[in-house]
């Protein structure tokens, strides 16, 4: 039973992995022996990153545009170049987009749809080969989708196509997840409530009100992510497949 939460000496992708939620797990895979590529589509900010991460261990930086097809296959072919097998990707990159009813454009709807479902489900796709390469009876690979609360429950946010893209993609997990179990793939989605990062940034004056929201009285930080992302991609949870876990302080609990 020991050594049921060593990662170390595997390969990882983590898609928007420059900042928020994405940076987070990639510091957590680094600092537990993983070797980590990243990406996002701002060139300088995901440099910075590299930077800052390639401290606690050996990451890789790698622009792209995962909003299109063209992009998804681009990545995945640098990817594929680079390694024989891909034992964890973690489908993190996102965007939301804000809106009254009556004023939400097709281009937000378009634009969130575009990355936070499609672009997962191509990536995945394309990366399918490393990732099988990768796995076994014993010790499968992972794909870790980062859904969200606001896809389980209604946050009253007026973010209609990012709780809708949410909804898909733990739906989409527990599709991908019964496909791929017996080919050695294990998908799995964490469903976070509010992390602090740019693109909750200007939520952040109604911390107090979100605080009371929380039965553990406080925001989500590092250790939470990637220790949820690490349970997740180790040996302990190598029987749990196409399962959505909240990582919310106990919010959905309550609301």
């Amino acid at each position: 039973m020991k050594n049921l939460f060593d990662i170390s000496g595997k390969v990882a992708v983590v898609t928007g992995g420059s900042r928020g939620i994405g940076a987070m797990i990639a510091r957590g895979f680094l600092e537990n022996g993983v070797k980590t590529y990243i990406t996002s589509r701002k060139e300088s900010e995901l440099r910075a990153a590299e930077s800052e991460l390639s401290v606690f261990g050996e990451c890789i930086a790698i622009p792209s545009d995962l909003s299109t097809l063209d992009g998804v296959i681009a990545f995945a072919g640098e990817i594929s170049q680079r390694e024989e097998r891909l034992d964890i990707l973690v489908n993190n990159a996102g965007a939301s987009w804000g809106a009254s009813i009556d004023e939400f454009p097709e281009s937000g709807w378009d634009k969130v749809m575009d990355l936070n479902v499609k672009s997962l489900f191509f990536l995945t796709q394309k990366l399918l080969p490393s990732l099988r390469a990768a796995g076994n009876a014993e010790d499968p690979a992972r794909v870790i989708n980062i859904g969200s609360v606001n896809g389980i429950n209604n946050g009253h946010l007026n973010n209609y196509s990012y709780s809708a893209s949410k909804a898909a993609v733990h739906h989409l997990t527990r599709i991908l997840a019964a496909d791929l179990a017996p080919q050695h793939v294990n998908v799995n989605a964490i469903a976070p409530y509010f992390f602090p990062s740019k693109m909750t940034a200007h939520m952040m004056e109604e911390e107090q009100k979100m605080l009371e929201t929380i039965p553990r009285g406080r925001l989500g930080n590092a250790e939470d992510a990637a220790g949820t992302v690490i349970y997740l991609c180790s040996r302990a949870s190598a029987w749990v497949c196409g399962h959505t876990l909240a990582l919310d302080g106990g919010y959905l609990a309550q609301s």
